[in-house]
């Protein structure tokens, strides 16, 4: 991360050596942004691209000038290494979203066009798209059209029987978490690049009410000249609720019309001449009213393209809104890593994620708090009963002993809240695992539980996971979740917690 910054802050230092069409000054930044465009405190301080992103890989700098109206440049002598990137002003963008409840994702596609402004026609370079992917992103598919050549990507078998010839293994991958990158090679000054990137994101569900987050955060230095070219912006979203029920739109980011209805499928539209590119997200969110519990099933069909000729299915249930159906209690033990790599901002909000946790149980629900290093400490011997003594009691307790120190043993602390939930006294027993550490023997981890899970029969209890950082076993946690029928998540960049 902090390599690309460095190369893009480089790139930003070089393009002020480009001298736009009539004399004009690069254009400048909004009101309230930092002088490389960023719209607010947290992203000023980072390079990293909050929307997707195209920029000219730069070795030479004597190479560096504008391809229409070459200006005289004192000679710059020396090559880069490593190289600037210099992001490209986009000409044109356009996002299409696709939302199907049932499905607990997003397909996010867009279509955009860079030009490479920043380099004399004479000469070329590789260009670099690098795409933010949002909420648990995952690529789909990039296309790529520059002058007679195309590019796309492809599904290849890591164990090399793939049929398609790797020419260089960079040319494409992730970044770092959610973030795709893809190579260019040879892009010809002022050539446009016309790029058709998929992905698909976490479709979020809070309190009966679906949204997504689509990362659509353009700096200023990407907008071209507006005398030079019409900006338009498009974003077209989809939404198929799944069943023949209202939806109702909660909020969104950007002035959406609802165009049309059919059935259980809704079409919005936002399309509009802007001044500059979009400078926040784009945000949607929406609820589908239902006075009970209701469901669907979603099918996919292969197509003849699908690197996988299965069909997809994807059921679903809605809660609905009835605010009278019984709840049933819980029994819930935390098991958090307090090992020495937790120290510091981790630890801490780990701490107050599990305070939260344990203050919005119900009263007549049971919970107990285990940590683990190389030693195991509880909270109590027991589960206890919520209410507000306990709560308050459990609290102080993780203030106390939540302290990073020693290593990582996943395995008897799993032991201890299997026997704790043994006898759950009839509430729903669940484990929340939460940890950042690369265990050893985590196959006869794993093993062991799901010989123990089975051996409880059908009231074993239900494990989530929460890995924190990147050098976490992330495989084994989703393992241990699937096995014991619970959720898995992780935070990649603890930073951000």
């Amino acid at each position: 991360e902090e390599d690309f910054e460095r190369a893009v802050e480089d790139g930003l230092r070089l393009s002020k050596r480009l001298v736009l069409p009539g004399g004009a000054a690069p254009p400048r930044p909004h009101a309230g942004m930092d002088r490389y465009g960023a719209p607010d405190a947290a992203a000023a301080s980072s390079l990293l691209p909050v929307a997707p992103m195209a920029y000219a890989v730069v070795t030479d700098p004597a190479a560096v000038d504008s391809p229409d109206v070459p200006s005289y440049q004192p000679h710059v002598y020396g090559r880069l290494s490593p190289p600037a990137l210099i992001p490209l002003q986009m000409r044109e963008v356009e996002l299409r979203v696709d939302c199907a409840a049932g499905c607990a994702t997003a397909e996010v596609t867009l279509v955009a066009r860079w030009w490479l402004h920043c380099l004399t026609r004479s000469r070329d370079c590789d260009c670099r798209l690098v795409v933010p992917m949002g909420e648990e992103g995952s690529i789909l598919g990039a296309e790529v059209t520059v002058g007679k050549k195309s590019y796309n990507t492809h599904v290849v078998d890591v164990d090399g029987n793939s049929p398609v010839k790797i020419v260089k293994t960079e040319s494409g991958g992730i970044l770092k978490s959610q973030f795709f990158q893809l190579t260019i090679p040879q892009v010809v000054g002022g050539e446009d690049i016309f790029a058709t990137i998929r992905w698909s994101q976490k479709l979020l569900y809070d309190n009966g009410q679906f949204s997504v987050d689509i990362p659509f955060r353009f700096p200023h230095y990407v907008n071209p000249l507006p005398k030079l070219f019409t900006k338009k912006e498009k974003i077209q979203l989809t939404v198929n609720s799944g069943v023949s029920k209202e939806v109702l739109l909660q909020g969104t980011s950007h002035p959406l019309k609802e165009k049309t209805r059919q059935g259980e499928k809704l079409f919005f539209l936002h399309e509009a001449v802007v001044e500059n590119w979009s400078i926040k997200d784009f945000t949607f969110s929406y609820s589908v009213y239902s006075g009970d519990v209701s469901g669907g099933v979603l099918v996919q069909r292969s197509t003849l393209r699908d690197y996988d000729d299965r069909d997809i299915f994807s059921i679903f249930l809605l809660p609905g809104n009835n605010q009278k159906r019984k709840i049933f209690r819980k029994a819930v033990v935390f098991i958090v890593d307090t090992s020495g790599s937790m120290q510091g901002k981790p630890i801490e909000n780990v701490k107050n994620a599990i305070s939260t946790a344990v203050s919005e149980l119900e009263e007549g629900d049971y919970f107990n708090i285990v940590t683990f290093n190389d030693e195991l400490h509880s909270f109590s011997s027991c589960l206890e009963k919520v209410n507000g003594k306990t709560t308050e009691n459990a609290i102080n307790w993780m203030n106390l002993n939540f302290v990073a120190q020693g290593g990582t043993d996943i395995m008897h602390p799993l032991t201890e809240a299997l026997a704790l939930l043994s006898n759950s006294d009839g509430a729903l027993p669940q484990i929340f695992l939460v940890t950042d550490g690369s265990v050893e023997d985590e196959r006869n981890i794993c093993r062991t539980v799901k010989t123990q899970l089975t051996n409880k029969g059908s009231i074993s209890p239900r494990i989530s996971t929460f890995g924190l950082g990147s050098y976490c076993n992330h495989y084994f946690l989703r393992m241990l979740a699937s096995i014991g029928k619970g959720h898995y998540d992780a935070a990649f960049d603890t930073a951000l917690l």
